[in-house]
């Protein structure tokens, strides 16, 4: 397995700190508000990644965290008037029924930062008892960066900028400008806030994972877990921090490999919601079914930036038919054993950091070719049978093709005209146990006038959208 690591920027060998295991931890959502498709690309990769690496046979765990409690969350809860718990208990089950409509496995560990304070705190602790981390006046305590001999070495980039440090309430006691929060001290009654020995107050953004990493996971004398990833917008300062002060406060590296996934682009703009042009997730879900938009999303390499756009979506999903036309041209079936060189030749792709490109080309050689043969040999029960366990172990690497093909061709069709369809097929089937033909033929040419193909087969007629 070779995988680009963001720090040596090159791809490297992926060699476990545990033989035959594999630990990732991924920054997850701050829950304050919809998913957008940054949130699912980023999710999608790391999927990709972990659907890989359990192929190879390697026993993963997954990390991804929840964070609970932040300066936005607190606007929100001063906005609306609801707990901090009902706004984040809320957009977490949105976000973990999203990742169901995507396909994303769930993580092993999802921790969140509220149910994590005790370990940031002795984090923290650790590091004031070090002096590498110091008290001020407010209450705040910071990581003094000068400190650590390494800072820089992640992102190789150091940059004293306000938007670089937005989460850094700048201060003439801070000892150095790059010095970053640990914990933020209440700023009033209303505030929202945890006790410490060292203040009233809640985490900062970056003490979290670090914590969390050292809670959840077992690491070893050199590491804390095997890849860290997140977006590529995450690698400074937000991974930069982690890093300095995880090594500062355990001894060792806290990641071997780090991984980071491009941005999602809209008119070619970064998506963020402070630019105004953020793509909910929740919005594409309504109009594009969630395997559709997995397909797409996966469609271009995790490292690249992605440009969304419909009519690239709907070229992807043209190309994601052609493979249910063929599950639905060798259905109803039983799988056998899928064939040894597509299996390969699939993760020979991935195994190579992930190259979804070339594994999709694989998937549509393999379509050409199957058609190709059942047009020569349309009985052919074995390669059908071979047909939908190749199917089934793209469905496993990839995450999509798991769909009943009929089912797949109802995306788009609507709960009550769906509702309409079905009587009308009642009504069809009746007229010609009646042998009323007539009636029969006048229903079908209706459906089709309607857009709808149907088949008569052994289990019942089926329909589809042409």
């Amino acid at each position: 397995m070779q995988l680009f690591d963001s720090v040596k920027k090159t791809k490297v060998p992926f060699e476990p700190i545990h033989k035959g295991k594999a630990s990732i931890y991924v920054c997850g959502p701050t829950v304050y508000d919809d998913a957008h498709l940054g949130h699912a690309r980023s999710a999608l990769a790391f999927d990709l990644l972990t659907r890989t690496l359990k192929s190879q046979g390697y026993e993963v765990t997954m990390g991804k965290n929840f964070t609970d409690i932040d300066d936005k969350i607190i606007k929100k809860v001063e906005a609306t008037g609801q707990s901090m718990e009902e706004i984040t208990s809320f957009y977490i089950e949105r976000y973990l029924d999203e990742m169901v409509q995507l396909g994303v496995q769930r993580a092993d560990i999802e921790p969140k930062a509220t149910e994590s304070l005790e370990a940031i705190q002795s984090m923290i602790q650790t590091l004031i008892d070090k002096d590498i981390a110091y008290v001020i006046s407010t209450g705040d305590v910071y990581f003094d960066t000068s400190k650590d001999p390494n800072y820089g070495n992640i992102s190789h980039r150091v940059a004293e900028d306000e938007e670089a440090q937005s989460r850094i309430t700048h201060t003439s006691e801070k000892r150095n400008p790059k010095d970053f929060a640990l914990w933020k001290a209440c700023k009033g009654e209303e505030d929202i806030c945890f006790e410490t020995p060292f203040s009233s107050g809640r985490p900062g953004w970056h003490i979290e994972c670090s914590a969390m990493i050292e809670k959840h996971f077992e690491g070893t004398k050199e590491y804390s877990i095997d890849i860290h990833g997140g977006g590529a917008d995450l690698l400074f300062p937000h991974h930069e921090n982690e890093a300095a002060q995880s090594r500062c406060a355990t001894g060792h590296e806290l990641a071997k490999y780090w991984m980071h996934n491009g941005f999602v682009q809209i008119g070619g703009e970064k998506m963020s919601k402070s630019l105004g042009n953020s793509f909910f997730l929740k919005d594409a879900l309504k109009v594009y079914d969630g395997e559709v938009l997995r397909y797409y999303l996966n469609s271009v390499h995790y490292r690249n930036d992605f440009n969304f756009n419909e009519e690239d979506l709907l070229t992807a999903k043209k190309r994601l038919d052609k493979l249910y036309r063929l599950k639905k041209r060798v259905s109803p079936g039983k799988a056998s054993i899928a064939n040894k060189s597509f299996q390969q030749a699939l993760l020979d792709a991935m195994s190579d950091d992930l190259n979804i490109s070339i594994a999709l080309s694989v998937i549509d050689e393999m379509v050409a070719a199957t058609n190709d043969a059942l047009d020569a040999n349309p009985k052919d029960k074995g390669l059908k049978k071979e047909t939908l366990a190749n199917i089934a172990f793209i469905d496993t690497l990839l995450g999509f093709g798991s769909k009943e093909p009929f089912s797949y061709f109802q995306i788009g069709v609507n709960e009550t005209l769906k509702t309409q369809i079905e009587e009308m097929l009642e009504k069809r089937t009746e007229a010609k146990k009646n042998k009323d033909f007539a009636t029969s033929d006048a229903i079908r040419d209706e459906l089709i006038a309607m857009g709808i193909s149907i088949m008569d087969t052994a289990e019942g007629t089926l329909w589809e959208k042409a």
